[in-house]
């Protein structure tokens, strides 16, 4: 397994992690997902410590809080060999203040999430999304507040806009706080938008991208194909995608899948582990979460590390996958001498 510095810290993460949003199927939007109890998970957890997977993500909104549980008792005795990642900010039980990053929400969080996980700190913690409403002095105290009383050892965004992300880096360098080393984002051959703002931020700040989804909620997985109704197993079927179907232009997609194929036949790889591997191979990109729902999906996935795409072959997905990019992106790229792209090759 493959080690990659985090951002703008000393910590090494393995460049794949195992996403446990599958785990409980509590509600019904996260049953399409999966429904992984306590022996299975277990099973997952083996699998993915003898690979070198050794980091975990999950959140305090999976399934209501049964997805860090099941997590917890998965590590049992061993959470010294696992890093771990979870996150807050979604809207979580009742009341005026069940949601957002504000200290009082963070702090009752947090606590609940050591508890459930049954650990007594977190190694990664992320704002789950961004809060418009609290100030963010307030969220990056808390924060900083959480990583000096052992906690948390290290902070980190998720889903912020270019704004959002900026303005915290730069309070806490004013303060002297602990900085976000990371941004968990959507980034896939499907959707390439994290490249027009995020990631050249990420490059100039020196912020890590984990990424989300990398196969779009299964699409990119290769039961997707053109003219042919969707697998009535999937998420996009079940209503279960958190990618909104909207967002996916179809003609772009199914060209992309064509240039797939072709790769995964040149490379004797699958669909999938031709759409992972050319993420890992994407600037900023420290680390991508793989779901399963079981042991087959898992070991595929596990697939898509110790080799690498062709410069031809990722150049091909570029092509096939590249879509106009929104205002003022367009404009900028009239004149690549001023504003450079990120070295891609």
């Amino acid at each position: 397994m493959e080690y990659r510095q985090l951002g703008a810290s000393g910590l090494q993460v393995p460049v794949l992690s195992f996403g446990t949003a599958t785990f409980g199927g509590g509600t019904e939007f996260f049953k399409a997902w999966g429904s992984t109890q306590v022996e299975e998970a277990t099973r997952l957890v083996d699998l993915c410590l003898d690979a070198g997977v050794t980091f975990f993500d999950t959140a305090d909104i999976y399934s209501q809080g049964m997805a860090e549980e099941i997590l917890g008792k998965a590590l049992a005795g061993r959470r010294h060999q696992a890093l771990i990642s979870t996150k807050g900010t979604f809207p979580f039980g009742q009341g005026p203040n069940n949601q957002g990053s504000s200290r009082f929400h963070l702090l009752r969080q947090v606590e609940g999430s050591l508890k459930r996980l049954n650990t007594d700190y977190l190694d990664i913690y992320h704002m789950h999304g961004f809060d418009g409403n609290t100030p963010m002095e307030e969220t990056l105290r808390t924060l900083d507040d959480l990583v000096q009383s052992g906690k948390i050892r290290y902070i980190a965004a998720s889903n912020f806009s270019g704004w959002h992300l900026m303005k915290s880096l730069s309070l806490s360098e004013k303060y002297g706080w602990n900085r976000y080393i990371a941004h968990q984002v959507y980034y896939s051959l499907a959707n390439r938008e994290y490249e027009w703002e995020l990631m050249p931020l990420g490059l100039d700040q020196n912020v890590g991208a984990i990424v989300w989804s990398p196969l779009a909620a299964g699409r990119l997985g290769g039961k997707y194909r053109r003219n042919q109704p969707l697998p009535p197993d999937s998420r996009v079927a079940q209503g279960g995608s958190p990618v909104p179907e909207a967002v996916v232009n179809e003609e772009v997609f199914y060209r992309t899948i064509d240039v797939l194929d072709e790769v995964a036949e040149e490379t004797g790889k699958t669909v999938a582990q031709v759409a992972l591997n050319w993420l890992l191979q994407r600037p900023t990109v420290t680390n991508i979460i793989i779901g399963a729902r079981n042991e087959e999906q898992l070991k595929q996935n596990l697939g898509a590390v110790g080799w690498n795409l062709t410069t031809d072959q990722v150049k091909r997905l570029d092509a096939a996958s590249e879509v106009p990019p929104v205002y003022p992106y367009w404009h900028q790229r009239q004149n690549t001498k001023l504003n450079p792209l990120p070295k891609f090759y």
